[in-house]
């Protein structure tokens, strides 16, 4: 019996330190997250400093994170561990592909393949939402360069033809990403039109006036 209550007391042992690198892992990974979207409504705000701010707090944790879970790779490749990995490649990527910068590799973020190409696939709702926002004043040519770059993701994400089970479900991500892209794709053609008519109408009012001043 002494030798079984070793046993179960190892046991303990052993489960203490898994529990409270789990528990650590926790609030990192919500912290990790929070950083991530404040970088990313900062980015929407053109407030650059703040971005940097909280991208460079966010590598902290997830250098933390690969730090702390060495010794747990179960609890590294958990999905609360790459769910928020994943927040940490869009954030990095957004701010890349909006502000026209070189998009990190997975190896200069230190991810996986599969949660970069899933923070990747991401990327495309929050392109979308910044070319609305440059529609609604008047730069159309700046939702057409975002536009380009969500076409060059989605050409991407279409050749990770791979099991769900080696991209992480990275299919379904695929989809979405299509379904916006066109939506996307409406909107600016239509915005497109609407400033070639006007600019139309607005050179023949300009034709109009000169022709009533000769007469």
């Amino acid at each position: 019996m002494d030798r079984l209550e070793q046993i179960a007391e190892n046991i303990h042992q052993s489960f203490d330190i898994r529990t409270a690198a789990r528990d650590r892992a926790l609030a990192q990974t919500r912290l990790l997250t929070r950083h991530c979207a404040n970088a990313i409504r900062a980015v929407h705000r053109d407030e650059h400093d703040l971005v940097e701010q909280h991208l460079a707090e966010a590598r902290q944790l997830a250098e933390l994170l690969h730090t702390e879970l060495a010794q747990f790779p179960d609890l590294f490749y958990a999905g609360y561990t790459q769910d928020a990995l994943k927040e940490f490649a869009e954030a990095n990527l957004v701010y890349a592909l909006i502000d026209d910068r070189p998009i990190p590799t997975p190896a200069e973020l230190s991810l996986q393949d599969s949660t970069y190409l899933q923070g990747l696939a991401e990327t495309v709702g929050e392109l979308r939402r910044r070319s609305l926002d440059v529609l609604l004043n008047d730069h159309p040519q700046e939702a057409e360069r975002l536009l380009g770059h969500m076409d060059d993701i989605y050409a991407v994400l279409v050749t990770m033809d791979y099991p769900d089970a080696i991209t992480g479900g990275l299919r379904r991500l695929t989809d979405v990403a299509r379904s916006i892209i066109e939506r996307t794709r409406g909107d600016v053609t239509m915005s497109l039109q609407q400033d070639r008519l006007e600019h139309s109408l607005a050179k023949l009012k300009e034709q109009l006036e000169s022709q009533s001043f000769e007469n």
